[in-house]
């Protein structure tokens, strides 16, 4: 049988999917990360819309494309995160001058080495915060705002409760601060770590092989997702698989499949939806624990 027009456009978006943002997106990040920090907002913004476009085109469930009464507080989650992070960003150089270890950074590498190791180091932070926030309740309270959602689509990636994400960032940056990372090197890697939350939680049925195992990508975090304790309790990692390989906690996702009604908090479907009540909620102790 030959393909139709609309079958041919869904397999390449399946394909090309992960090449176009990571390899595309995050390549051109790391070319202008030291002349533009505006550029690389423009490769955001389009990598955004690149991602709403394919979840349209070949989603893995349709159900997950239409809002439910979360479109306006993940633009607030996202323009209140991503501003933080920017303020974050533009902290890097007053920090590493505080530093103890101000010139331990290895300036002479080439600048993409440099980015890719950092983006290594702050993935390890990230990820063992990330793990940490699934056993402590203070942490869980704060964390349980990302897992609170009962849809996957790009832009939730964002969704975060700030305090958390702060934690979750000055956890992955302490490091990186101590070394001296260059405020280019930190920038280029906010902007790879948003499309990486894009990939993470698109809600595209893309084909990526067996990078499957080793890439922290939607196919194995749809698994992390899910609102059955302890089958969430996995693949934690931000960019790699391989620190969830370390903690035990590596679920490969060939043939499990994530439905709609799965994803949510264990045995909770009253937690507030709301942004400002979702910014309280922690402190109301409105997330229940190992439930």
């Amino acid at each position: 049988m030959v393909p139709t027009p609309t079958d041919a456009l869904r397999t390449i978006v399946a394909r090309a999917y992960v090449p176009l943002i990571a390899l595309g997106g995050g390549g051109a990040i790391i070319v202008v990360a030291r002349q533009s920090k505006v550029a690389i907002v423009a490769i955001v913004v389009g990598a955004v819309a690149a991602s709403f476009a394919a979840e349209r085109i070949v989603p893995y469930d349709r159900a997950w494309n239409l809002p439910r009464r979360d479109r306006l507080r993940d633009i607030a989650h996202a323009i209140v995160n991503e501003t933080s992070t920017a303020l974050g960003v533009m902290a890097i150089p007053l920090l590493v001058n505080v530093a103890p270890t101000p010139n331990a950074w290895p300036s002479a590498v080439p600048f993409p080495l440099q980015v890719l190791g950092a983006a290594l180091v702050l993935d390890a932070g990230i990820t063992i915060v990330h793990w940490w926030s699934h056993r402590n309740g203070l942490l869980w309270q704060f964390h349980a705002v990302h897992h609170s959602v009962d849809r996957l689509y790009g832009f939730n990636g964002l969704m975060k409760h700030p305090l958390h994400q702060a934690v979750e960032t000055g956890a992955g940056m302490l490091p990186l601060v101590l070394l001296g990372v260059t405020g280019d090197v930190a920038a280029a890697l906010a902007g790879l770590v948003v499309l990486q939350l894009l990939l993470q939680h698109s809600n595209v049925d893309y084909r990526v092989g067996g990078a499957r195992r080793w890439l922290a990508l939607n196919q194995g975090h749809r698994l992390h997702h899910v609102a059955r304790v302890p089958d969430g309790d996995v693949n934690f990692g931000l960019f790699l698989l391989i620190w969830d390989r370390l903690l035990g906690t590596y679920r490969d996702p060939t043939g499990r499949a994530v439905h709609d009604g799965d994803v949510g908090l264990a045995g909770q479907r009253d937690f507030p939806v709301q942004y400002a009540a979702q910014l309280l909620a922690p402190f109301q102790g409105a997330a229940k624990v190992n439930a």
